[in-house]
């Protein structure tokens, strides 16, 4: 009895822990300086050479179909974005696509099987 309550009681203790990290990222804003951090990174990434930037990551369980649409390769996949996601493909819509740069999303990992983390990247 005291291993299993310890064990409910530990899994209590993760999913608030989970919620708490889900409540943020839903609520969390693109920060003042995003323009700066942006052009900075997009430079050191071009002085490498890379053609691409990985911008936000997240559990799939964050869209709001499970990250279906984006493991579907389907073309409105943004509109499964949510929270602080959304946010930053708004943004990507609003002010970098004119600039011509480009926004892919791709599950990057399956636990059981399963959508896990999506990626979002920017390329050029």
């Amino acid at each position: 009895m005291a291993r299993r309550k310890e064990a409910q009681e530990l899994e209590k203790k993760r999913q608030e822990e989970q919620s708490a990290i889900h409540d943020a990222f839903m609520h969390q804003h693109l920060r003042p300086d995003t323009k700066e951090r942006f052009t900075r990174a997009v430079s050191a990434a071009a002085e490498r050479g890379a053609t691409e930037i990985e911008i936000v990551r997240f559990p799939s369980s964050y869209c709001s179909d499970g990250g279906r649409a984006i493991n579907n390769f389907e073309p409105d996949w943004p509109d499964s974005l949510t929270g602080f996601a959304r946010e930053v493909y708004d943004n990507y819509d609003r002010y970098l696509r004119p600039a011509g740069y480009k926004l892919r999303a791709q599950i990057l990992s399956y636990p059981g099987g399963m959508p896990g983390d999506v990626g979002v990247f920017l390329h050029w």
